[in-house]
């Protein structure tokens, strides 16, 4: 038996496994994987990772299943924006035109709802005025916890756009980050091979972040970081990994003493530059208040 499903706007750029789970059947994660293994759910046509995030127009195929969607799946409900989250939402808009938004996000705010967060980035945005006439549509995300940078798309055909423009890296960011320890070289570039799991299966991929140490004071330094990949966590997972973990991090770490010493994460989404139709645009996201205060208390410099 096979039936085809095609992306809708809802999903685009949305994992695959995930997409199954709320449209098709509660899947274990394992035996999920075990079916795109093996070929019975494919992506126009190809054999696609279970982390493969979906486009517009994406014909999804399923083999040997008895593919009715899951009507009685309960709908995750949306997070109600309150009075606050309004009033202070003005604050956040740096971009506001027809077709994208780009915002400064503050800590503690999820783009997307999730299991574990509620409260969340898009649902906000479509009690306020800019989305009055329109609906956001995330393009890519950030961290809960990191704060700046984040471009949000006001119709399907710039979702589609910014999320080509992301795949095939034409969009750069800069991030600022303060980290614990110093370093050997003033810039450079860290290549590591990062894992993580689908289901009981390791996935590797590679990742690469250029640097520069803009400042360093006692025992901590301020750096700029400029990611050439996009993988899950990559700057925090990279910096970890070279013994330099991001003040605030408290799954990144070394140990635990360092994880009450500070209570917000130390990585800003500083700048972000792109084209379209050969218009530039560059956009700066000022440093949360917790960010300045830590690099005036350390006497670190930022220029």
């Amino acid at each position: 038996m096979k039936k085809n499903f095609v992306v809708t706007e809802e999903y685009i750029n949305s994992r695959l496994d995930r997409w199954f789970r709320r449209n098709i059947f509660d899947l274990p994660q394992s035996l999920l994987e075990k079916s795109i293994r093996k070929g019975n759910i494919k992506v126009n046509k190809k054999k696609k990772n279970s982390s493969y995030k979906l486009a517009l127009n994406d014909s999804i195929t399923i083999y040997d299943f008895n593919a009715v969607p899951n009507k009685h799946k309960k709908k995750s409900t949306p997070y109600k924006a309150t009075k606050k989250d309004i009033s202070s939402s003005s604050e956040i808009f740096i971009e506001d035109n027809e077709n994208f938004v780009v915002i400064n996000k503050p800590a503690g705010v999820a783009v997307q709802s999730g299991t574990k967060s509620k409260r969340n980035i898009l649902d906000i945005l479509k009690s306020t005025d800019e989305f009055s006439n329109y609906k956001p549509y995330t393009v890519h995300r950030i961290d809960k916890e990191t704060t700046g940078l984040l471009i949000v798309a006001k119709n399907r055909k710039y979702a589609q756009l910014f999320t080509s423009l992301f795949r095939i890296r034409k969009i750069h960011k800069v991030y600022l980050a303060i980290v614990l320890g110093s370093f050997l070289k003033k810039s450079g570039t860290i290549k590591d091979d990062l894992f993580h799991y689908e289901g009981k299966i390791k996935v590797t991929t590679k990742a690469i972040t250029h640097f520069t140490v803009i400042d360093s004071s006692s025992n901590y330094s301020l750096i700029k970081l400029s990611p050439e990949t996009g993988r899950k966590h990559q700057l925090r997972k990279h910096l970890l990994m070279h013994g330099n973990p991001i003040l605030g991090d408290t799954k990144y770490r070394i140990t635990n003493k360092h994880k009450s010493q500070n209570a917000k994460l130390m990585l800003h989404a500083y700048k972000i530059n792109f084209s379209i139709n050969n218009l530039k645009y560059n956009f700066t996201a000022e440093l949360p208040d917790v960010f300045k205060q830590f690099i005036k208390e350390k006497y670190l410099k930022i220029s």
